[in-house]
């Protein structure tokens, strides 16, 4: 995956080795991907909501371009908990979401992943 200025590859870790690619698009929301992006690697525990993985970031930003609805594999920032979400299924937000990239591959490390588990996200 190249690199670029608006689309930034970067991956997700699992604790058990497993990853999955994806990208960062700046044009979706660039100041949250700024933040975001000044902050990587970032880690934390899983947390799941029916077909949706997402972990806090410590980062705190408001309402970007916020949807309410997204496709399954979007990667988005959701304000209201300042957490990273990634859909790996027909899911819809708790709320509106800064969407800010897209899981390129590897989705499926998402489905089966514990609550608690740890997930970090780093550059590629």
């Amino acid at each position: 995956m190249a690199s670029s200025v608006s689309r930034i590859p970067v991956r997700f870790v699992l604790e058990d080795g497993r990853h999955a690619d994806a990208e960062l698009i700046r044009f979706l929301a660039p100041k949250t991907v700024d933040a975001l992006l000044r902050r990587l690697p970032i880690e934390g525990r899983a947390a799941r909501w029916m077909e949706e993985v997402y972990f806090e970031s410590g980062i705190t930003v408001g309402l970007e371009k916020a949807k309410s609805k997204v496709e399954t594999g979007t990667v988005a920032f959701w304000p209201m908990g300042s957490a990273i979400c990634i859909f790996h299924g027909q899911t819809q937000p708790y709320g509106p979401v800064n969407i800010i990239g897209v899981v390129r591959n590897g989705i499926e490390i998402f489905r089966d992943l514990p609550a608690g588990a740890k997930i970090r996200l780093e550059k590629a």
